[in-house]
């Protein structure tokens, strides 16, 4: 199975997030900050190698929490 993220809402925290295509871990790739986005939401497409490959998808939803205050 290949996974890959096929959105981020919103946009901009779409290089915030990395995706391990062969085991599908969802990695950050730069600093969440509560200030600036409270939630994010990420759509995960995968894909077998089968003929013909069958996908499927799931959603992500990440709240952000404010640990300082």
């Amino acid at each position: 199975v290949i996974y890959e993220i096929d959105s981020v809402i919103p946009p901009s925290g779409s290089d915030v997030f990395s995706i391990d295509s062969r085991s599908g871990e969802i990695r950050l790739t730069g600093a969440l900050d509560f200030e600036t986005v409270t939630f994010y939401d990420l759509q995960i497409k995968s894909k077998d190698k089968g003929m013909p490959p069958l996908s499927g998808h799931c959603k992500v939803l990440l709240e952000v929490l404010d640990v300082n205050d």
